[in-house]
């Protein structure tokens, strides 16, 4: 009956999806999170859907198709998509590539679970392998799962190699990991944590790109013996407010790490399968951690997830940790088409040169709008705009009216713009990016 009510929706008519009313006023709240699957923040419609929990707050938008880097709502009008299904879609909406392949694998077979063996995981993990400093992979299903694998691996590491009883993980301040438990008491954001309590015990925060902060933390928690399972960090802050990691700092806390046995794990959830340029984001920072999390871009909008590791960290036995759906061959054949076709399209070469065109065309922004603009920062395609503090204009407004001038662009923090669009974007796209966002900027200021 639930789902008959569900489908039918409110006095047995058909759902049709949320609609835009006319003449209503929306109000935004601050910063949707980059790793939750969330797309806007706007309140909840009164045509919304009986059926859906009230956990995400959306953009006035339904999205029905899309193209490339555009999609299309349910009225006909098309969208530039600088969001990319929050940094997921690689290789856009509807690749061809992508979508042939699935196709194929749906007619094959979809999901068998890890009691058995899986070809197309076996030959994703072995296409990674031997694109990354990896020796071996655990998949699941999403980001924060990974990090969960990735936790979970570093307290074991520390008890067998170690002799850790209760052991501690260092995270950066302003970090984000996740929304299930232990990922989210890994991420040093408190208004995540905020009736979430008591939080997961055993990680501590040091200030990002800060040595000493992460030097004094370390010596402070370790003064009576070893407790440091693992420093778990971002080579590129994404919710913190897209803040690229210091190579100085970075070969620092590796030479650290790698002294004192202690698991070096990046999250590289948002920078990873080629966003930053590189493969990896560790690449751009010249050194090599003991394992990483992935997840987002590898699949192309299909939901995957990896916890990649080298030699040194395999410390997972039979039993030790498992995922029903982790690994299936449609999630692995997503993952294993978009990897072969960034190398095929040398989408990696494009990404830099649209990510450096990106980048100068913000800056020409902030030198437009010296009143309101801080600066620009970013990597590749992922982009952050920053925006005065004493500016009344909000990431969270400028996203809204960017809506108005066929542009999808997503915060990341109160006062951060973030693009993410898909790594296929053409330089005429970006353009146009370019232009949409200077004149949502002019209706704002």
């Amino acid at each position: 009956m639930l789902l008959e009510r569900i489908l039918l929706g409110i006095n047995n008519k058909p759902f049709t999806g949320i609609k835009f009313i006319q003449g209503s006023v929306v109000e935004l709240v601050d910063a949707p999170h980059s790793k939750c699957g969330t797309f806007g923040f706007v309140g909840s419609s009164p045509t919304a859907p009986i059926g859906l929990m009230n956990t995400y707050r959306r953009f006035p938008l339904t999205i029905v198709r899309g193209k490339g880097c555009w999609v299309w709502d349910h009225t006909g009008k098309r969208y530039l998509d600088a969001v990319a299904g929050i940094a997921t879609c690689s290789l856009g909406h509807s690749d061809n590539a992508l979508r042939r392949a699935l196709t194929k694998q749906l007619n094959k077979i979809q999901h068998v679970s890890n009691l058995y063996h899986i070809p197309e995981q076996e030959e994703l993990a072995d296409w990674l392998v031997n694109h990354s400093c990896a020796d071996k992979v655990f998949f699941c299903n999403s980001g924060a799962e990974a990090n969960e694998a990735a936790i979970k691996l570093a307290r074991k590491f520390a008890f067998y190699k170690r002799g850790i009883n209760d052991p501690v993980i260092l995270t950066a301040q302003a970090s984000f990991h996740g929304r299930t438990l232990a990922a989210l008491s890994a991420t040093g954001q408190e208004r995540y944590h905020e009736g979430f309590q008591p939080l997961v015990k055993g990680f501590k925060f040091f200030e990002y790109n800060n040595y000493h902060s992460f030097e004094s933390l370390l010596a402070n928690v370790e003064k009576d013996g070893p407790r440091v399972a693992a420093v778990l960090i971002e080579p590129l802050q994404g919710e913190g407010g897209v803040i690229p990691g210091s190579p100085h700092f970075f070969k620092k806390l590796k030479e650290k790490c790698s002294k004192q046995n202690i698991l070096l794990i990046f999250d590289e959830v948002q920078t990873g399968v080629g966003r930053s340029g590189f493969w990896w984001g560790y690449e751009w920072l010249g050194i090599e951690p003991d394992a990483l999390t992935v997840a987002k871009g590898l699949g192309g909008g299909h939901a995957i997830g990896a916890l990649m590791i080298q030699n040194c960290a395999d410390i997972f036995k039979p039993g030790d940790h498992a995922s029903t759906f982790g690994g299936n061959p449609f999630a692995c054949k997503a993952g294993l088409t978009v990897g072969m076709e960034i190398n095929r399209r040398e989408l990696l070469q494009n990404v830099k040169k649209r990510g450096y065109q990106l980048g100068e065309g913000l800056q020409k922004l902030v030198k437009i709008f010296p009143k309101h603009l801080k600066e620009t920062r970013g990597v590749g395609l992922i982009q952050g705009l920053e925006i005065l503090q004493d500016s009344p204009l909000t990431a969270s407004k400028l996203a809204q009216t960017a809506l108005d001038h066929q542009l999808l662009v997503v915060s990341a923090g109160p006062k951060v713009v973030r693009m993410v669009p898909p790594l296929v974007i053409k330089e005429n796209e970006i353009k146009q990016l370019l232009q949409k966002l200077e004149l949502s900027f002019r209706d704002c200021c």
